[in-house]
């Protein structure tokens, strides 16, 4: 499945920097509003060390690790949800994408302008969530309308829907965010419905200094405290220090410069590592002499489910998966051998995928 995360953020506070670092990608990042015009779309590899070890073992014509889509949506302004700057645009946008990347301001910086004259994370924060609710206040409140005409026929369907939907308006006017409101399982495919702006999973990107990457600042302490509450991951990175990684072409380079700035990897493995981890999405692996490869599958999926994200024949044709731990694979060195000490699984449709599993389908058509 095809993880694509949108990258949103006021103007000016690294949002396309960090998208050229990420992807490697030539998007204008210029010292004024608007710089991305149009939303850019760079596609980025996912680090898996596991990876590596299974070449090593199976050693394939080729390697393909699983992919995300970034995109650097234009920035956003006060007014956006009634279509100030480009916020038609910025909230059409939004709404396609799995995940948000929320990138705030946490450094101070003179020469980049601030489109607020002053450096403040949680307020800039606070602005597009307002823009967010603010959309969504008007997607419900017309949703609710359109309801409560067919609630008076006596359908019960639209009855049910009707209160739920009035439910969800009112935590949205208080100000929560809809993917802060516990619901139950019914409750929640009626949310997926409603596709709110505030419903997506959302990763706070502190974009910070290269003094302040490792233990952060009081601004990114102040933005932790205010968003703690909240559903979100918070992670920090300097958007300037990955577009200096991204530069360097030899990986010996860039452990020294890694180890110069003390940090064990670059910012982008640990942006997709948590953007997995707030996705719930886990790995599973095939290896054979032609390639070995990553898939990406919702943590909890079945057999079939994961064989549909290589062909949708091979789930609707399953049979059963050959299946060996990740862990298995390594300890014994080849299939052969694991299939020796005992250790390869046949599992049937029920099986739910383990983050690692080498899988084989066997599937009819």
């Amino acid at each position: 499945m095809a993880l694509q995360c949108g990258i949103v953020g006021l103007p000016n506070v690294g949002k396309s920097t960090l998208f050229n670092a990420l992807t490697a990608a030539k998007a204008l990042a210029a010292n004024y509003p608007f710089a991305t015009k149009d939303p850019n779309v760079g596609i980025i590899t996912v680090p898996d060390d596991r990876l590596n070890e299974l070449e090593k073992i199976v050693n394939p014509e080729r390697v393909l690790p699983t992919t995300v889509e970034i995109v650097d949506i234009a920035g956003l302004i006060k007014g956006a949800s009634q279509g100030e700057g480009l916020g038609n645009q910025f909230l059409a946008n939004i709404r396609e994408v799995n995940a948000i990347l929320h990138v705030v301001r946490c450094f101070e910086n003179d020469n980049v302008i601030h489109v607020d004259g002053k450096i403040d994370p949680v307020q800039d924060k606070e602005i597009i969530d307002t823009e967010l609710l603010l959309k969504d206040i008007d997607a419900v409140t017309k949703r609710v309308e359109k309801l409560k005409k067919n609630a008076k026929s006596g359908d019960k369907e639209a009855v049910r829907q009707l209160e739920f939907g009035q439910y969800i308006l009112e935590q949205l006017e208080e100000g929560h965010p809809a993917r802060t409101i516990e619901l139950s399982k019914d409750q929640q495919e009626l949310m997926n419905d409603m596709m709110l702006l505030t419903a997506k999973p959302v990763l706070y990107v502190c974009n910070v200094d290269e003094n302040s990457v490792i233990s952060g600042n009081a601004m990114t302490e102040k933005f932790k405290e205010a968003v703690k509450d909240e559903q979100a991951g918070v992670i920090l990175i300097s958007a300037e220090i990955e577009s200096e990684i991204i530069q360097l072409d030899d990986p010996e380079e860039r452990l020294m410069f890694l180890e110069e700035m003390g940090l064990q990897e670059p910012g982008v493995n640990r942006l997709i590592r948590t953007s997995y981890e707030l996705l719930e999405l886990i790995t599973y692996f095939t290896a054979g002499v032609k390639e070995v490869r990553a898939w990406t599958v919702p943590k909890g999926a079945k057999a079939p489910q994961a064989a549909g994200v290589i062909h949708s024949d091979f789930e609707e044709g399953f049979i059963r998966a050959e299946v060996i731990s990740y862990e298995d694979y390594i300890k014994y060195g080849s299939e052969a051998a694991v299939k020796e000490a005992g250790k390869m699984a046949v599992e049937g449709k029920e099986y739910v995928v383990q983050d690692g599993d080498i899988m084989h389908f066997r599937f009819n058509v």
